[in-house]
């Protein structure tokens, strides 16, 4: 049950608002891709409601926050920020804010001939977790809510197939592990390794964040406490209806009683 209820939340919270039939049986797509195409909305029947997200995405002029998360799949402070404060921050604010997910943290690389190996803070599973999330990020659009399903799941590596099976049915498993036990990975990893690397100040803890490329106490304590107000207070252009602005839908939908 635990797995379960931030499974239907996120699926919920990712589907197009406002809708009040259920998708007709020609809709083959995952709720958060039913906006992805025309044919898409049409079939799922969301036209409506995927127009008025992309006017609501069409208004906004100013770049969007960007926050960086440099963590480890099995710090139990990262496991905590990203599932309950990162993940719930987009999917309210995803209009003005764009997430960039670095596993790595105190993880150390080594060169052995011409590849690396790399040794976790908390031991090889924990490798193991960092090299599934990179290559997922680097297979699927889905990879944020995948990573979410993972972390907040009491085995993170565990429910790494249940999870893709519900956010990237497409995805399989084994074509997941193809590219973590490949080179792919190993260069993707290496990748997140000299990100981690080159922050300035260098990191000292995991979760470490950014703020637009930006790291002080002060944000992180911020982010910490709350990065929903943090990151309304730091977008500089019209603020959304969720952080109290005055933007408002160009039409509302609603369900009528019959």
């Amino acid at each position: 049950m635990r797995l379960l209820l931030p499974l239907l939340l996120a699926i919920w919270v990712s589907a197009p608002f406002g809708g009040c039939s259920l998708p007709t049986s020609s809709c083959l797509q995952t709720p958060a891709k039913w906006c992805s195409s025309l044919d898409s909305a049409v079939q799922c029947g969301v036209l409506k409601q995927c127009l008025e997200s992309e006017f609501r995405r069409s208004r906004q002029t100013e770049k969007p926050v960007q926050v960086g998360l440099y963590y480890e799949s099995l710090c139990p402070g990262c496991r905590g920020f990203l599932t309950e404060m990162l993940f719930p921050t987009y999917l309210l604010l995803n209009d003005i804010m764009s997430v960039t997910l670095v596993p790595y943290g105190n993880a150390q690389e080594t060169p052995v001939a011409q590849k690396y190996t790399y040794e976790c803070q908390h031991g090889k599973q924990e490798c193991l977790g960092n090299m599934i999330e990179t290559c997922l990020m680097n297979m699927t659009d889905m990879a944020f809510p995948i990573i979410f399903c993972m972390e907040f799941s009491a085995d993170v590596i565990g429910s790494a197939e249940s999870c893709l099976k519900v956010f990237a049915p497409d995805l399989s498993m084994d074509k997941v592990m193809s590219c973590v036990n490949g080179d792919m990975g190993m260069q993707l990893m290496h990748q997140n390794a000299l990100q981690t690397k080159a922050l300035n100040p260098p990191h000292q803890y995991v979760p470490w964040i950014t703020i637009n490329g930006v790291h002080t106490e002060d944000l992180q304590e911020k982010a910490m406490s709350s990065l929903f107000m943090l990151v309304c207070s730091m977008y500089k252009g019209t603020k959304p209806a969720a952080c109290g602005g005055s933007q408002k839908l160009h039409y509302k939908s609603y369900c009528h009683n019959e």
